[in-house]
């Protein structure tokens, strides 16, 4: 089969369309023919070398799929050939979604949105689960309140957005302002111009903020929060300093990593097919163009995902 693989860390270039073996499921997996594969922070990340999750090259990048079951181990009953599936296997280990075949457990699995296309859906997992497991899972949003969610036009920060909305709350993003009409479609009610404007005297009554920033936007969130409210971060989840600043204010402090969770991805799914989450892809791009895709990631002005089709 092709897959994108790399020999050594290094820029985009590193990156190399290659004949692999075609990979063999294991008792409780199925195969999966890729359809569609997108890139996030992290790929680039682990690529470079600056966040050496798979340890040294060579391996396949690539968490995110959208796709359909090839072959089914015999036990296996969630699933049958011809399924379209999505979901984000093994993360933090290797997930291997930059190819056209991968061999999954079955229940990192679950069926893909009929509302969606496979770009779409596979831009969905990674980035949608860490809301998922962020909003729902750790702040338990509920309607009524108030989340102020960083980054609002960003991969995880755009479908943040519309989760805290089917759940009912009033939702305040931060963007720049080239982001904000994109940002109030999401539904959220406003948005605060992080260039120009001090969230901390916009905002300080929030239930959750929602930090996919880090630096500095972890101990400042502390003051956009009501006594007791909570501070989720995706960045700095490890900050024991962050961690006892947020406590000591009378504020609660939860650190995410995302996991595989097909409750999750269900749920994700349910949400699209009423019409409530559909994430925004803004570059679909093959996948021997795999370089190109995480020199747009690295640019930081990327506006939702970025999909590789297989």
């Amino acid at each position: 089969m092709r897959a994108i693989t790399q020999r050594s860390f290094g820029g985009p270039g590193v990156l190399e369309l290659t004949e692999v073996e075609r990979p063999r499921p294991l008792p409780s997996e199925v195969l999966v023919r890729v359809r569609a594969a997108s890139v996030n922070p992290v790929d680039a990340g682990v690529r470079s070398g600056a966040f050496p999750l798979l340890g040294e090259p060579p391996f396949i990048l690539g968490w995110d799929l959208s796709g359909v079951v090839e072959e089914v181990v015999p036990g296996v009953t969630r699933f049958q050939v011809g399924d379209e599936v999505f979901g984000m296997p093994f993360f933090p280990r290797a997930g291997n979604s930059y190819a056209e075949y991968v061999a999954v457990p079955s229940r990192q699995l679950a069926r893909k949105p009929a509302a969606l296309d496979h770009a779409h859906a596979a831009a969905l997992p990674l980035a949608g689960l860490t809301a998922w497991q962020s909003l729902v899972d750790a702040a338990d949003v509920r309607a009524g309140q108030l989340v102020l969610v960083h980054a609002g036009g960003g991969g995880v920060g755009h479908l943040a957005v519309q989760i805290a909305k089917a759940r009912g709350a009033r939702v305040i993003a931060t963007a720049g302002a080239d982001k904000h009409d994109f940002v109030r479609g999401l539904g959220a009610d406003d948005v605060i111009d992080y260039r120009s404007a001090d969230f901390t005297e916009a905002v300080n009554d929030a239930d959750v903020v929602l930090d996919a920033v880090g630096g500095e936007y972890g101990p400042r969130s502390i003051r956009a929060l009501r006594p007791g409210g909570l501070l989720v971060t995706i960045v700095d989840r490890a900050n024991a300093e962050l961690r006892a600043a947020t406590v000591a204010a009378g504020r609660r402090f939860a650190g995410i990593t995302v996991e595989p969770d097909h409750v999750g991805l269900e749920a994700l799914a349910a949400l699209a097919d009423a019409g409530k989450l559909r994430p925004h892809v803004e570059h679909t791009l093959p996948l021997a163009e795999a370089a190109k895709a995480h020199h747009l990631v690295e640019s930081g002005r990327t506006q939702g995902k970025i999909v590789l089709t297989v």
